[in-house]
């Protein structure tokens, strides 16, 4: 079977370090994690050749939660494992260790419910799931989905898992790392914003004609240009302080900072 392969040479490198670069950046600043994350599963799409990603995260009783998504298609396919308690990334976050499915209509005895989940919807043929890990124990996993059967070579698979540290490093603090403790308040602020931007996505998706996938560039968009926390940007839309035709816009507005 062919491996999954990333595009060679010299501009692929250029990419890499630019994506490091970024993201290095986004980490001495006051980042925001939710969009860090995004940017992350923005990168794996780009230098691994996937077709979509995702980053699920453990909430304080240890159950995963999707936290950011490459696409709604990368989004469902977390969901539907979710849904069904099997699948590559929860047994990635279980083992602590990488989780590689060649053609998932091999493994149809390995988990049932999931494989046939995904044959019914027909988008996504290989997986490829690394952990969030932080000493020996994992608080996520990065999950590479590709439209065809095949592998990655070893060289994707370090890139992938360096991207998937990069993902801990954002969402732990620094002292909690040297203590080899996971900040549950901090992961926990992370989900919480993750469904405030759910709820956002909605209400922009219906005010403008979008897909999910649009309304969210829509409101990082706006964020961006408007130095604005993302998740501010959701709760202002979500309880009305932020008219929805302002971020559709895309307008400036003239408040400053991040709270």
């Amino acid at each position: 079977m062919e491996p999954v392969t990333s595009p060679p040479g010299s501009g692929r490198e250029r990419r890499v370090t630019r994506a490091f670069v970024e993201l290095a950046d986004t980490l001495v600043d006051d980042y925001d994690v939710i969009d860090l994350l995004h940017r992350l599963v923005g990168a794996a799409v780009e230098l691994l050749a996937a077709d979509a990603a995702g980053i699920m995260l453990a909430d304080a009783r240890g159950n995963l939660r999707v936290v950011a998504a490459s696409s709604e298609d990368a989004e469902l396919m977390e969901l539907m494992q979710l849904q069904n308690g099997e699948g590559p990334c929860l047994e990635c976050f279980r083992t602590a260790a990488p989780v590689t499915m060649h053609d998932l209509d091999d493994a149809r005895d390995r988990w049932p419910l999931f494989t046939e989940a995904v044959a019914q919807r027909g988008a996504f043929r290989s997986v490829h799931a690394l952990p969030l890990r932080l000493r020996g124990d994992a608080v996520g996993a990065l999950n590479l989905f590709h439209a065809r059967p095949g592998g990655l070579p070893p060289e994707d698979l370090v890139l992938g898992q360096a991207l998937a540290d990069v993902a801990t490093i954002g969402i732990l603090q620094e002292q909690a790392i040297r203590r080899g403790e996971v900040v549950n308040e901090q992961l926990q602020t992370a989900l919480n914003s993750r469904v405030v931007i759910e709820q956002a996505k909605g209400v922009l998706a219906q005010h403008g004609g979008l897909t999910m996938d649009q309304a969210f560039e829509r409101l990082r968009g706006y964020s961006r240009t408007n130095n604005l926390r993302l998740s501010e940007v959701a709760r202002s839309l979500v309880e009305g302080a932020l008219a929805p035709a302002s971020v559709l816009s895309g307008a400036k507005t003239a408040r400053r900072g991040r709270s």
